[in-house]
């Protein structure tokens, strides 16, 4: 059933456009699972059917150079008509999320829609929680599941925030994020043009300070990171460059991001603080291999 509030022509409470590339990025090669793409994507997707609980989702898999068994892990988690298959020839990260923008602004399942990349855990049945803070509250524009370390760690990031209390959660505003967010698909056509310059060559971080206007105003942070030989006045430089339309002429946005997390980036070292990870990680592992061997005795039952 679609969630109170959804559009009445919808059955979906959210549309999602979930990339996968079939090899292992660096920051996770030494995570358990780092040289079994296939084996860590299953996990992260497994985790993710888990954390929406009740949420009835449209997914698109967009498949970047996947092999065909790359299709089996989607099918078993998600129902056929629910899921939607992309095959992309080995297109790229950059290209890949174009992608993803251009399928949630095209589709007319869901308002809210959510863009995922594949190398995300997620905690059982938190998703709905994100849907409910974007759809009950106006001052939310984008939400990411990822309370990403940096913000804690890193100068740039050491600016005054909002912090808020919603449904028993913190909930903290952001500067920026990684790839992997939710918002409305009106908010998403609102800000297209800014959200696209990453597929133009613009950093991820850079791309959201135009969006959010943090930090990007007073020319002495950037000379201050310059002489300081940090690389964080590049990305300032970035923001400009690809997004001064925005940061003179458009809104500034809210991101917001749920504390502890309700995802963690598979990075080494950039997990989430406050939930152990690893310990989730082989916890949805062993679950799956547990489903894999009943599926096995069923199949030979019958």
């Amino acid at each position: 059933m679609p969630s109170k509030g959804a559009d009445a022509a919808s059955n979906y409470d959210v549309a999602v456009a979930y990339r996968i590339y079939p090899k292992v990025s660096k920051p996770a090669q030494s995570l358990p699972f780092g040289d079994d793409k296939l084996r860590q994507a299953e996990i992260c997707l497994r985790s993710f059917r888990e954390s929406l609980g009740p949420l009835r989702a449209k997914v698109w898999a967009i498949l970047d150079g996947c092999p065909e068994k790359y299709r089996e892990p989607f099918s078993r988690h998600f129902a056929p008509e629910d899921l939607v298959f992309v095959e992309l020839d080995g297109v790229g990260n950059r290209a890949t999320y174009a992608k993803q923008i251009d399928i949630l602004l095209l589709q007319g399942d869901a308002e809210l829609v959510y863009l995922a990349e594949d190398d995300y855990l997620y905690l059982p049945s938190q998703f709905p929680l994100m849907l409910k803070f974007l759809r009950d509250r106006r001052d939310v524009d984008f939400v990411t599941p990822y309370d990403h370390p940096d913000c804690y760690d890193l100068d740039l990031h050491h600016e005054p925030k909002w912090v808020t209390v919603f449904e028993g959660h913190h909930w903290r505003t952001a500067a920026s994020t990684c790839l992997t967010f939710l918002t409305r698909k009106s908010t998403l056509a609102k800000y297209e043009g800014t959200l696209r310059t990453y597929s133009h060559g613009n950093h991820d971080c850079a791309m959201w300070l135009g969006l959010t206007k943090r930090r990007v105003f007073n020319p002495l942070t950037a000379l201050r990171f310059f002489a300081k030989g940090e690389f964080y006045w590049k990305i300032m430089m970035k923001a400009w460059l690809h997004g001064w339309r925005q940061l003179v002429f458009g809104d500034a946005v809210k991101l917001w991001v749920p504390m502890p997390g309700v995802a963690t980036h598979l990075c080494a070292g950039l997990f989430s603080p406050g939930i152990d990870w690893l310990g989730l990680m082989r916890e949805e592992a062993e679950r799956g291999e547990t489903s894999e061997v009943s599926a096995k005795r069923r199949a030979s039952a019958w």
